[in-house]
């Protein structure tokens, strides 16, 4: 598997990572200094977004993806991910995105972590 394909998995497992409330899985995925950007301008760190998932702050139902775009550039790769995803989030009522993760990434110890993403529609 080339690391396009790697970089497009983890993409898929962080999703599923994100509907079944896998924390563990979601850290294993994420750099220690990874930074989420909400569509709102909000910007958490792993933690604090990882406690957001926990406690029901975020709830993610369901992810169809439309489309992954990975560039790879040595140790440093970007991938924008575009998903039509069926949240609840700040105590709003279920609803449907198109959502687009523009993510970048960095390989530590062979393994390609998530340092950020920004969150926006499609």
């Amino acid at each position: 598997m080339d690391e396009e394909a790697k970089i497009s998995e983890l993409y898929k497992y962080y999703w599923d990572y994100m509907i079944e409330k896998n924390i563990e899985g979601l850290r294993s995925l994420m750099s220690s200094d990874y930074c989420l950007y909400h569509m709102t301008g909000v910007k958490q760190y792993a933690d604090e977004f990882l406690n957001g998932l926990k406690n029901g702050t975020f709830n993610y139902y369901s992810a169809d993806h439309d489309d992954i775009v990975v560039s790879v550039h040595g140790d440093e790769a970007t991938m924008i991910g575009k998903s039509r995803v069926v949240a609840a989030v700040y105590g709003g009522g279920k609803g449907s995105w198109r959502l687009q993760g523009d993510f970048t990434l960095r390989r530590e110890k062979g393994n390609w972590k998530f340092t950020s993403s920004r969150a926006s529609t499609y």
